[in-house]
């Protein structure tokens, strides 16, 4: 198949897992050809995306006489097109308040969407996939209004949670909706009026050929504790550094490395200041994602302790945590969203209530002192990636619904 893909960022360190889709379904002989709605602000720099970034078309650097070219040429070519698209754009800018900054913004995705549409009509796409279901969904279901040619979304967390905007269409007009999750999509039929028969689950999954089990479960000394995130208010890196506040009293002999940036680095930075902990915690800033695999194993407990922010948004199912449970590293995250469905409480890892640092600090001593729990949960937790979130497994899950999209032309 012919494929192209759309993202908001391509390649991105945030991201990552999005270009390993597109790698995978390369493997399996299928050509793709990556869109991407701007150019990353922190790029992913592994050596093996040379070729596919050279490859990447930024919608929003193209220049707007190119575009408005292209709309000319959609309005000549595809009247009919044309013109149902641009009824469809102005409807739903009057669902969403015709005054308003949302449908503004829907009527500037429309117009970046002629480009994407001729893009795909001159490239031969068979059809077309996007990654988050807010801003490249918009330009994607325009785009498939504009040339004719189907499309489908892999939709995530805040996509849903916060900015779910016309997120009912988005169902209506897609060949298929797939979201990470069973509580994503529990969450969508219970929110929103959509055929259930539109959605499906496909998990973010990690390459096993990449993440390889080490050898060891032994502790190091000092007890090595990661995490790896953006440093925003939903990773819980708070409630990570108060629970080591709580810990150092019973067990002082760690250390805790955090990779990542993001905008609550300094709060997080003073918040170890003031509770006594510069000796026991180390910030790395962001981690390459090709380094991500050596850090997380050589890694003692990963710990990511997840929770809702002030804003309602909370992650998914993140990424990182498949990785750590690969290499056989023991994890511990929080009850919320769709995590349960990948960290099983006492099965997978631990979990604790989002928040609680007296919880936290609990499970991590309890898996420090208990190495018998440490390593059935390492066994348990490599089992359920292998079987559920193989990127191998999911890859052909999206190329079979690709090619039933495309058969239903």
């Amino acid at each position: 198949m012919k494929l192209a893909y759309l993202a908001p960022e391509i390649p991105a360190l945030s991201a990552t897992f999005v270009y390993n889709e597109i790698l995978a379904l390369n493997e399996l002989g299928h050509e793709v050809i990556p869109f991407s709605v701007h150019k990353p602000i922190m790029p992913a720099t592994d050596q093996h995306l040379e070729q596919l970034s050279s490859k990447v078309i930024y919608l929003y650097a193209t220049s707007k006489k190119k575009v408005f070219f292209s709309h000319l040429r959609l309005l000549t070519k595809k009247p009919t097109h044309y013109i149902k698209a641009l009824g469809e754009c102005v409807k739903d800018m009057f669902n969403v308040s015709i005054l308003s900054r949302d449908a503004r913004g829907l009527f500037y995705r429309f117009f970046y969407a002629a480009r994407l549409a001729q893009e795909l009509e001159e490239n031969a796409i068979q059809h077309l996939h996007v990654h988050f279901a807010h801003v490249p969904t918009d330009i994607a279901m325009y785009a498939s209004m504009l040339s004719g040619i189907s499309f489908s979304v892999t939709a995530h967390a805040n996509d849903i949670f916060e900015r779910g905007l016309l997120l009912d269409k988005k169902v209506e007009r897609s060949s298929f909706f797939a979201t990470i999750s069973d509580f994503n999509l529990q969450y969508i039929q219970q929110t929103y009026q959509v055929d259930p028969d539109k959605l499906e689950i496909i998990r973010c999954g990690v390459d096993s050929r990449v993440f390889t089990r080490k050898s060891s479960i032994a502790l190091s000394s000092p007890v090595r504790i990661g995490v790896v995130g953006r440093l925003v208010e939903k990773k819980g890196i708070d409630t990570l550094i108060s629970a080591l506040a709580i810990l150092k009293i019973q067990f002082s002999d760690f250390i805790v490395e955090i990779a990542g940036s993001g905008p609550l680095e300094e709060e997080l930075k003073q918040q170890v200041t003031q509770l006594d902990l510069n000796d026991n915690v180390v910030f790395l800033g962001p981690l390459p994602h090709d380094q991500v695999v050596k850090f997380v194993r050589e890694l003692d407990l990963f710990v990511l302790p997840c929770k809702k922010d002030k804003q309602g948004d909370m992650d998914g199912i993140p990424v990182v945590l498949m990785e750590a449970m690969m290499v056989g590293t023991a994890v511990i995250s929080s009850r919320i969203s769709g995590i349960p469905e990948l960290v099983i409480d006492e099965e997978t890892g631990k979990l604790i209530e989002p928040g609680n640092s007296e919880q936290l600090a609990g499970a991590i001593l309890e898996l420090i002192k208990d190495e018998a729990l440490r390593g059935v949960l390492i066994n348990h937790a490599e089992k359920k990636v292998q079987q559920e979130f193989s990127q191998d497994i999911n890859a052909k899950r999206l190329e079979t619904l690709f090619a039933e999209s495309i058969g239903n032309l």
